[in-house]
């Protein structure tokens, strides 16, 4: 069950020995480093011990299952092995515990890809299957900018989502979103595929990224609108361009110019972050290279094959047959799955 972890359990065993060692009175400094490790990995070799204790009287359970007893061992053993799956949980939440951006809000973009217009309305149902998702975590969401098309679809959206567990529910939906299907402008009934992209980035506040006021280039204008009275004719709008790295952000969703700004900020704030992580996993390969991918949205990494009510994800090979669900929301199958297979992938867990 918890592949890595037997490496984690010899090693506490190994330094136990080494700490009740006589030499160690001479060696402070070593003492103390020995210990540091010791308590560093201790939680993930006592899981393993746990593992090896239900393992063995699941073994002896079964020497003695017959007659009489059998059906009160069976029941047993079934406890046991409930027991074992709650320590496969356990052992996935460890590995979450210990990314730094897992009790982050986030950020989440939307943008149109292949497609025209059909797929700016694959991004618009994008973003009420992930709105419905939040609610049904009890999350708070909120439109921090939008740029919508005639039919109700959209060009771009950005949200974000706040709330205890944000970050863990929406980290595995940046990529490429596939969808087939026969579109609402297509007379001869065709099934066409469009795509949309999703960025889901880690909500930054001022003390992860430093910028610095030389570095922004801030120009207003005036919101744009379908017209009537709702149109804005002051120069609320912002866009700030991040000098150094040529990031463009634009805000128009608030009548405030302050709003705008401090929205954009936000924004651009969280890039920057996201961008300085993809930087340091390049340098640092066993950081970002062994989560789910690398984020890059280039990488297909989901299909909605609406004639056949069908969600395939394209990571794990994962399918089900509740597309219907899905986009109103109930991802958690999906979710579930995911994490699964990237505590597998990281050699938690085995197959």
């Amino acid at each position: 069950m918890i592949k890595s972890f037997k490496k984690f359990y010899d090693r506490y065993k190994e330094i136990n020995t080494l700490l009740s060692s006589p030499d160690m009175a001479n060696s402070p400094d070593v003492f103390i480093k020995y210990s540091k490790e010791l308590s560093e990995i201790s939680e993930r070799a006592h899981m393993y011990e746990r593992y090896l204790k239900l393992k063995n009287e699941i073994e002896e359970l079964k020497s003695i299952m017959s007659g009489d007893m059998e059906e009160e061992v069976r029941k047993e053993i079934s406890d046991k092995e409930k027991e074992i799956e709650a320590l496969e949980e356990e052992s996935i939440q460890l590995l979450e515990d210990s990314d730094p951006d897992m009790n982050r809000n986030v950020i989440v973009e939307i943008r149109a890809g292949v497609g025209g217009q059909e797929s700016a309305l694959f991004a618009g149902d994008l973003l009420r299957m992930y709105l419905r998702y939040a609610e049904r975590h009890g999350l708070k969401t909120e439109i921090l900018y939008s740029h919508g098309t005639e039919l109700n679809g959209f060009k771009e959206v950005v949200f974000s989502v706040s709330g205890k567990g944000a970050y863990k529910l929406f980290k595995y939906e940046s990529g490429v979103h596939r969808v087939q299907r026969v579109p609402l402008t297509e007379a001869s009934g065709r099934i066409h595929t469009s795509t949309a992209t999703v960025a889901v980035l880690p909500e930054a506040s001022e003390m992860d990224v430093n910028i610095k006021p030389d570095e922004l280039k801030i120009d207003t204008f005036r919101s744009s609108g379908a017209g009537g009275q709702h149109v804005n004719r002051t120069e609320s709008a912002v866009r700030i361009t991040h000098i150094p790295t040529g990031i463009v952000v634009v805000c128009e969703s608030e009548r405030s110019q302050i709003q705008n700004r401090a929205i954009a900020m936000k924004i651009l704030r969280s890039r920057l972050l996201e961008l300085k992580r993809k930087q340091e996993s390049e340098k640092l390969s066993s950081m970002r290279r062994n989560q789910i991918g690398s984020g890059e949205r280039s990488e297909k990494i989901r299909t909605y094959n609406y004639p056949q009510n069908r969600v395939s994800d394209h990571r794990n090979g994962f399918t089900t047959y509740k597309l219907d669900r899905v986009m109103d929301g109930e991802l958690d199958e999906i979710i579930e799955s995911l994490r699964k297979w990237e505590a597998e992938k990281n050699g938690i867990l085995r197959n």
